[in-house]
């Protein structure tokens, strides 16, 4: 037996969970991305995606997918450094500039990659990386691919990132890091603090906006233009994967720092380009976003009935500000069971559990979509406040 192999022969952690029937991950879907789809032979509610807008399914955006996989190909066979770059991405990239309200930007292949090489580049030796301790995994691998020092704050206690700002010198490059929406929890950063801190303390911001664009500000241009701070925010990090219905990333700042790190940062220099379709696909989606407000409208409807469904129903949400609702359940194995019989009564949640939260902190991730309907909603409420006081999770 090889090394690896006798290190990893006891890793039998999913396996107890198999064996219990209540491991959640990898279900197959076995049709388009819906508010309900087929999983394992039966439809299912779904309120675990994170396509806010709705538009996955959206006729569309898969006719421009088509349309560019008949014009250019399956793939770009290079990176966008070399052979792989087309007109579409040179147009997404300006579209989302303006969008943003930033100066130039640059997309990858996906948003884990735009986070993991972004910070790996911006700061090095001498500077500093400072993180909310909540921030998502890929600002986590990106920091640590950093040459620069690492330091994080409490979950948006602005009191414990003033102390750390505090220690440091002032002419060091400073780079605060935050998730505009934090992913599986809801609530938003504190973003007008940080900005005041910033000022006060000669630092730099970077805002991922994966959750916040398409549901937060005019048109669904983020949470750095719902605070009015856009101006404010270095560098805004987005996704396609979520509410642009398609998948991949960008970074968006101002013509200088975008033209380093377009000359620098390894996993745009040296990953293969997004492909034709998914492009297209998230051209068209900004593209209906931008002009259907209705799409925004429709997606704060049926959330603030969920959030105030579930606040009537005595599950406690913590303090989400959006359409991600965590409904806590703070012990593991109930967790896993929670999410087993809410699939066995057709209804998709995403089970949350240590690394992605903290261990005392369990929970299912309950997400609305555009095109959720208020019925629909009530009867995943239902059908889970059923469960929860079965468990003895909620009275």
């Amino acid at each position: 037996m090889g090394q690896l192999q006798e290190r990893y022969k006891n890793y039998r952690e999913p396996q107890k969970f198999m064996e219990a029937g209540v491991y959640p991950y990898f279900r197959a879907i076995t049709s388009k991305q819906g508010t309900e789809v087929e999983m394992e032979g039966h439809k299912v509610l779904m309120f675990g995606s994170n396509a806010y807008t709705g538009l996955t399914g959206d006729q569309r955006v898969i006719d421009a997918a088509k349309n560019a996989l008949d014009k250019y190909g399956s793939g770009c066979a290079g990176s966008r450094f070399l052979n792989g770059t087309l007109d579409l991405h040179v147009q997404l990239e300006k579209e989302l500039a303006e969008f943003v309200g930033k100066d130039d930007c640059l997309c990858f292949s996906t948003g884990f990659t735009v986070n993991s090489g972004v910070l790996a580049m911006v700061v090095g030796r001498g500077d500093y990386i400072i993180c909310d301790d909540r921030d998502h995994a890929s600002i986590i691998d990106g920091r640590r691919l950093s040459f620069a020092r690492q330091l994080h704050y409490k979950h948006n206690d602005m009191e414990d990132l003033e102390n750390i700002l505090k220690g440091l010198p002032e002419d060091a490059v400073k780079l605060i890091v935050v998730d505009g929406v934090f992913s599986m929890e809801g609530d938003l950063c504190k973003l007008p603090e940080i900005v005041e801190l910033k000022k006060k303390y000669n630092c730099s911001i970077m805002v991922d906006e994966a959750h916040g664009v398409g549901v937060f500000g005019r048109q669904g241009r983020g949470v750095c233009e719902y605070f009015g701070l856009t101006n404010e925010v270095d560098l805004i990090m987005g996704t396609f994967s979520k509410s642009l219905a398609s998948i991949g990333g960008f970074i968006a700042g101002d013509f200088d720092t975008i033209n380093y790190l377009r000359h620098s940062c390894r996993t745009y220099i040296f990953s293969a380009s997004n492909t034709p379709a998914a492009t297209a696909a998230a051209k068209e989606a900004l593209r209906i976003l931008k002009t259907e407000p209705e799409i925004l409208e429709n997606l704060w409807k049926v959330t603030k009935y969920a959030l105030k469904r579930f606040r009537e129903e005595g599950f406690e949400i913590g303090d989400t500000e959006s359409p991600i609702i965590p409904l806590y359940v703070r012990d593991t194995e109930k967790t896993f069971l929670v999410t087993k019989l809410a699939f066995d009564a057709g209804v998709f949640i995403n089970s949350v559990i240590p690394p992605a939260c903290a261990p005392q902190d369990t929970l299912v991730r309950f997400a609305l979509m555009s095109n959720h309907t208020e019925e629909q909603v009530e009867r995943g409420v239902q059908i889970l406040a059923k469960i929860f006081r079965e468990q003895k999770i909620i009275k």
